[in-house]
């Protein structure tokens, strides 16, 4: 595997030509640059977004030639504050492009998810995302093995299978 970070990481995303998956399987994440928008969340204060707009720009970028952006959030019910949270900034991320899923922990065999999150990009290449101890974003470990490629596009067709697209998780789950 390889180790990238930084633009190196980010290039994936600029350089990927058809799509990009992502699934994450933890309730929360310690990312430092979300702290201060997620305090914000709890004190219920208005958010600009400005923290997310590099991300957005990414997004914006790749779907406008073409990239699927498809995401699935593997998600404990009831809700931690960080998913609570993470529901209301999904809908920043499918204005830029992004379709956004959800499926409930209890909905799914744990042994048909892989125990890191991860990009699936052009159905070729897997970066599992890494975090330092503290949270904060630390790349990726990428490669083209085609066992955990292979595996990791069955994880994707299990789980999108069942997810549920965000405004219908929202009205369904949110609403109660």
């Amino acid at each position: 595997m390889l180790h990238l970070s930084g633009s190196e990481f980010t290039d994936l995303f600029r350089t990927c030509q058809r799509s990009a998956f992502h699934l994450e399987t933890h309730d929360t994440y310690g990312v430092p640059n979300e702290s201060k928008p997620f305090r914000k969340f709890l004190a219920g204060e208005e958010d600009d977004y400005r923290w997310l707009s590099d991300w957005l720009t990414i997004v914006r970028d790749a779907t406008s030639r073409g990239v699927q952006f498809t995401r699935a959030r593997v998600v404990t019910e009831p809700h931690v504050d960080y998913t609570r949270w993470g529901l209301v900034v999904a809908r920043e991320n499918i204005a830029a492009g992004e379709d956004i899923r959800y499926l409930p922990r209890q909905r799914v065999d744990p042994g048909d998810l892989t125990a890191d999150d991860y990009w699936l990009f052009d159905e070729k290449t897997v970066a599992f995302t890494l975090f330092t101890p503290n949270g904060a974003a630390a790349g990726a470990a990428v490669t083209r093995d085609h066992t955990i490629v292979d595996r990791c596009r069955r994880v994707r067709d299990i789980v999108w299978q069942r997810a549920v697209p965000h405004a219908d998780y929202v009205r369904v789950h949110v609403g109660r």
